[in-house]
């Protein structure tokens, strides 16, 4: 597992530009299975969350693929990240996330729970995304 970092400078806001964290919940090739801290990582610096997006390499079949993000073993989603069968993008989705938490802590445990893969085929390749400033 991997974690990246981007910085996407902000149209509105150029001393606190939007960050992007990006973590690979998987490799790329084999089925996903459900389960608790897929990934763990931490939080480099106090951060403001405003979304959080999913993506795989292999698209869920038969059923959708449900991500919950955790900080500290609480969860800061109200209602979890899906990609939906056959999509790739949790963007996509017929639910959208909703975050409950919205200020992460500087070094926080940070830990990716997959709750549901597919039916069928399994989706492959979890990334996570979380999006904000600094703060």
């Amino acid at each position: 597992m991997s974690m990246l970092s981007t910085f996407v400078p902000s149209s509105h806001d150029h001393d606190n530009p939007t960050q992007s964290l990006i973590v690979a919940c998987s490799d790329e090739t084999t089925a996903l299975t459900t389960g608790n801290a897929k990934a763990t990582f931490r939080m480099p610096y106090a951060f403001t969350l405003t979304a959080v997006r999913a993506s795989v390499t292999t698209a869920p079949v038969g059923s959708t693929l449900t991500v919950d993000i955790n900080e500290a073993g609480s969860t800061i989603l109200s209602t979890k990240i899906t990609i939906d069968a056959s999509e790739k993008t949790s963007t996509t989705a017929a639910t959208p996330p909703v975050i409950s938490d919205t200020s992460l802590a500087d070094d926080a445990q940070m830990t990716v729970d997959i709750d549901q893969v597919g039916s069928s085929t399994a989706g492959a390749g979890l990334k996570v995304t979380l999006i904000g400033n600094k703060t």
